[in-house]
């Protein structure tokens, strides 16, 4: 066997073990199990884990906007006219999150945490100074009054004379300081001298700068990587006690700071929230990509806050059969201490026409108004988020209460907020390298194939050399020329045998025989 024939032969055999073996592992998707499985014994809550650290102290600051609907014909629609508002804001803090006594517990399965949270204002990230600022918006705490005593009559004349003089109305006028940090209210002091139990204190966000939600027990996603951040208990409950099935008051999914890896496009995305005092869900909407990072977009769908027509499974969220309200709105009372407060997403994003047709001022987007969160597939992690929640107060006719009796009830717009947060430069190159290595050792059996083309290429070459080598040689004819010297007669040229042989260094063997006489 010639040395080119047996390069040949070498090459051959090589490209079909390569693109045999690479198609076999791709195929089997064996590297990218080995890969997916490395992923989810390292996205675990544990010490000493690869996420254990940024998820007790996320390093991408996190910002809260606040944008106030101050009312600018308060008289008109206490007459029983058509409210206007104008959207005031945002007013921007920086909002510092990490989970405080953090221990393990149930032997290790499980992790325990508080979830704090403070916030710091950034002037240049606001339209205005919240100390100065003032907004006309609805009187909350003469509302929560007003909606605990509607149910007798006695109560609601008293409440309605200590109103008239105290002079607390309908509608208040306040800095943005207080109404998120908090304000003592006149009436509410006077309600505290028979009832101490009540606050005198009134605030959007009041109590809740530097302060948790209460303590969360979480899975730690060792035993199984689907659990990894899942609620198993809120304030020592398993499920909630403020509404009326069991499905509404289910405490599922995570707390919104932590997703399993490997994430399909398929599955929903249940996410507890205290401050709905309910778990929401969320379902993917489209491919986006941050800052070079791959990300699935999640956001929740109509059927969240859809009424019980739309969606049967909501009927529990009504507090009473005469107070179920319609979809894109949700009465928080029983949560909140009842006052008639209701959350919606901004400008009643997703919710019925009638709700936003019933105050000017509204215009629904859903890019300013949409929440969303986009998370990278592979790993779970949160590269862009926005929350974002309106607070509305159910207005409407309170028997005893004059000042009520022209009102059109209405679902009423006081403030929204935009929380949100984007991965840090720092973060976003860790993530990517590690995407990196992740695609390539999941890739690497199409590195494989690709060699196997690349030699099954010179297989073919080596192939089509060889072939035209050979019928080159075979053409070769050798002919006596008419005119050749008397020194050339003496010998002439003819072929050892029939059968030309091949010699791979010489070509051709050639004999020489004497020159037969011409006339023998």
């Amino acid at each position: 066997m010639t040395r080119r024939s047996c390069t040949i032969y070498v090459v051959g055999i090589t490209c079909a073990v390569l693109l045999a073996v690479g198609i076999g592992l791709f195929a089997g998707q064996v590297f990218r199990t080995l890969m997916n499985n490395r992923l989810k014994k390292e996205i675990v809550l544990v010490e000493g884990s690869r996420v254990f650290d940024s998820w007790k102290k996320p390093p991408p600051p996190v910002y809260m906007q606040f944008f106030f609907f101050n009312v600018t014909n308060p008289d008109v629609f206490i007459a029983g006219g058509k409210p206007e508002v104008k959207q005031i804001g945002p007013y921007t803090y920086r909002e510092y999150r990490y989970k405080d006594n953090v221990s393990m517990v149930a032997n290790g399965k499980m992790v325990s945490a508080y979830n704090t949270k403070s916030f710091v204002f950034l002037r240049e990230k606001s339209v205005g100074d919240p100390a100065e600022d003032n907004i006309t918006t609805v009187n909350i705490p003469a509302w929560a009054v007003m909606n605990n005593v509607k149910d007798s009559f006695w109560r609601t004349s008293m409440v309605s004379i200590w109103m008239n003089s105290l002079k607390s109305g309908l509608f208040t006028t306040r800095t943005v300081d207080e109404l998120l940090w908090g304000y003592e209210d006149r009436l509410l002091v006077r309600v505290a001298s028979t009832k101490p139990e009540v606050e005198t204190v009134f605030g959007l966000m009041y109590k809740k700068n530097g302060s948790n939600d209460g303590e969360f027990i979480y899975h730690t996603g060792e035993q199984n990587y689907m659990d990894y951040g899942r609620i198993e208990t809120w304030k020592g409950q398993r499920e909630l006690s403020f509404w009326s099935s069991n499905y509404s008051n289910s405490i599922v999914g995570s707390d919104g700071s932590a997703f399993h890896p490997l994430l399909d496009k398929d599955e929903r995305i249940y996410i507890f929230t205290p401050d709905l005092c309910r778990t929401i869900y969320m379902e993917f909407e489209k491919d986006v990509e941050v800052k070079g990072i791959p990300a699935y977009r999640f956001t929740p769908p109509r059927s969240v806050l859809a009424s019980k027509e739309e969606n049967p499974d909501n009927e529990g969220f009504c507090v009473t059969p005469k107070e179920c309200l319609g979809t894109g709105v949700l009465k928080v009372s029983p949560c909140r201490k009842g006052a008639p407060v209701v959350a919606s997403f901004p400008h009643f994003y997703l919710a019925d026409g009638k709700y936003v047709a019933a105050i000017e001022g509204l215009s629904p987007e859903r890019t300013h108004h949409q929440t969303f969160l986009d998370l990278n597939p592979t790993t779970g992690v949160i590269v862009r988020a926005h929350k974002r929640a309106q607070v509305n107060v159910l207005m409407q006719r309170i028997p005893g209460i004059p000042s009520t009796k022209f009102l059109n009830e209405t679902v009423f717009p006081v403030m929204f907020l935009n929380e949100s947060v984007e991965i840090d430069d720092a973060s976003a190159e860790k993530l990517k390298k590690l995407l990196l290595i992740s695609n390539l050792v999941s890739n690497f059996p199409l590195v494989i194939v690709g060699l196997g083309v690349i030699l099954l290429l010179v297989f073919v070459i080596l192939l089509c050399q060889a072939r035209k080598q050979k019928n080159e040689v075979k053409r070769i004819v050798f002919t006596k020329p008419l005119y050749a010297s008397s020194a050339e007669d003496d010998t002439a040229y003819s072929p050892v045998n029939d059968k030309e042989k091949e010699d791979p260094q010489n070509g051709t063997y050639i004999g020489l025989t004497p020159k037969a006489d011409v006339e023998a």
